[in-house]
């Protein structure tokens, strides 16, 4: 992934499914498409989670993501490039 959107919560009511939930569904209405990968923090999630599917994403367990943040965005680097110049255009 070249192009992601770091995403923080709090919350520790709220379980990694809901949570990654509210942020796909948020990454959806601000890009226009469904995010397909998430990083999430070694320190927070067992290795366990990792490869798991969640609201569409694919959940990779990163030492260098920091805890409480997910990392989400398009695997796809034309896809991800696309969102991008469509982000950039909107703002002229």
């Amino acid at each position: 992934m070249n192009i992601g959107m770091l995403w923080f919560n709090n919350d520790k009511k709220m379980s990694l499914e809901a949570v990654l939930q509210q942020a796909a569904d948020y990454y959806k209405g601000k890009y226009g498409t469904a995010p397909d990968v998430c990083f999430v923090s070694d320190k927070q999630y067992e290795i366990t989670t990792n490869g798991k599917i969640i609201a569409g994403m694919k959940v990779t367990v990163k030492s260098t993501v920091p805890v409480k943040h997910y990392w989400i965005g398009v695997n796809d680097p034309v896809m991800a490039e696309q969102i991008h110049k469509n982000k950039d255009s909107s703002l002229l």
